[in-house]
């Protein structure tokens, strides 16, 4: 019986009961087994899916039921993180070296942040990040990685934060503080190191989990490439004239509730002090972190060490530094975390012992620098956080402490992948 049929005989039915004259006559087992199966007919009835066109080979996902999840939708997931700090300085010019640090007492935007993600085909995936200010629009990340490609490898091309070290290619609402660390801001530049370029990674055959990672960007950028061409670009002349940057990244589960990532890093490319002279950085990073799953519980504490030395050829010498900082970060209930931060760099000194060559990236930094944060995290839900922070700052060549406080708010709408380890 068609559908046609049955609602027919439905009406029928229907004007039978409202006619008082005259009782309804019950269907027989007959009918209502015909009735069924016209319903059950027309309830699975859908439509086949059109023919392939010239414009498009693939067969429309329309009608292919649970076959279409793999035909990925043309939508990206997009995201906006917006990121606002209330900042009080003791100082009318604070060393704050982080492009996204509040800079000025009062009200700053530090970012919002666009971003975008989604699957191209089945062999690669775009990925963009793009940062709106107060004072225009910067492309802080677009790229592609591969998917699928055999032996355990990867590679990924466009712009890109490089993966020198702990926390290099995070991005501000993945921090544990409100201002990036001036080991970050002094040794890669205010928006973190990263370039145009590509990078291969690969999945080491060890018992453990170990990934290799080497990359080429260009070597230019004052904000991205401090230690290297920075703002004075001299241009690609041949494969020296890019950054080369490997890491190891190693990681080592102890015990169900503890976990260890390890890593060694180093970096080289050319510096502006002269035609062939090169900057190195030597790169070292531990996290630790405690993460109870044997029991129902909110704890987790993660303690991150990192440790750059850097070395530049300049005129005459080559200067040396070291810069740090060891962050523990303790979240002792659902909404509530606690995060403290010491910070040290020494002043560049000459290989030679010479004592009247200047740093010509800071040229102020003759002493000892220390730095030292506490904050307090309130997340309401997960798509929104209030953060209290406090900053003494103890550069060795000004005459006194500086101290800074900030109230920061961040918000998330959208869908936003989760984060790294």
């Amino acid at each position: 019986m068609s559908s046609c049929s049955f609602v027919f005989l439905w009406t029928l039915s229907a004007f039978a009961q409202e006619s008082p004259a005259e009782e309804p006559a019950p269907l027989t087992p007959e009918e209502l087994a015909e009735l069924e199966a016209a319903l059950g007919a027309d309830l699975s009835a859908a439509p086949p899916p059109p023919p392939p066109t010239a414009a498009s080979p693939f067969p429309s996902a329309a009608g292919q039921g649970r076959g279409a999840v793999a035909m990925q939708s043309m939508n990206p997931d997009l995201s906006f993180i917006a990121d606002f700090a209330l900042a009080g300085f003791s100082s009318d010019a604070p060393l704050m070296s982080g492009g996204h640090d509040p800079q000025v007492n009062g009200f700053n935007l530090q970012q919002l942040e666009l971003a975008i993600g989604s699957a191209v085909d089945p062999y690669l995936r775009f990925d963009a990040n793009v940062v709106f200010s107060q004072f225009g629009v910067e492309i802080e990340e677009a790229y592609g990685t591969t998917l699928g490609l055999p032996g355990r490898t990867q590679i990924r091309a466009g712009q890109f934060l490089t993966r020198f070290g702990r926390i290099n290619n995070s991005h501000p609402h993945s921090w544990a503080f409100v201002d990036q660390s001036f080991a970050i801001g002094r040794v890669m530049g205010g928006e973190g190191n990263r370039g145009l370029g590509v990078e291969g990674s690969v999945l080491l055959p060890t018992p453990w989990f170990a990934e290799l990672i080497v990359s080429e960007t260009m070597a230019n950028g004052e904000a991205t490439a401090r230690s290297f061409y920075g703002a004075k670009d001299l241009g690609v002349g041949s494969p020296l004239d890019l950054q080369t940057t490997a890491s190891l990244k190693q990681f080592f589960p102890l015990g169900d509730d503890w976990s260890l990532l390890t890593g060694l890093s180093w970096a080289g490319g050319p510096n502006p002090s002269g035609r062939g002279n090169r900057s190195e950085l030597y790169g070292g990073d531990l996290t630790l972190r405690y993460r109870p799953i044997t029991r129902q519980s909110f704890t987790q504490v993660t303690l991150t060490t990192e440790w750059i030395h850097r070395r530049r050829q300049v005129a005459d010498d080559v200067l040396l530094d070291l810069t740090s900082y060891t962050q523990l970060q303790w979240r002792f209930a659902q909404r509530w975390a606690w995060a403290g931060r010491y910070e040290l760099g020494t002043p560049a000194r000459a290989m030679s012992g010479a004592a009247d060559i200047e740093d010509p990236l800071d040229p102020e930094w003759t002493a000892l620098r220390q730095r030292g944060a506490v904050n307090l995290s309130f997340w309401p839900t997960e798509f929104s956080r209030i953060r209290l922070q406090y900053d003494l700052d103890l550069p060795g060549w000004r005459p006194v402490p500086e101290h800074a406080v900030f109230l920061a708010f961040e918000l998330v709408v959208g869908a936003h992948g989760a984060h790294a380890f």
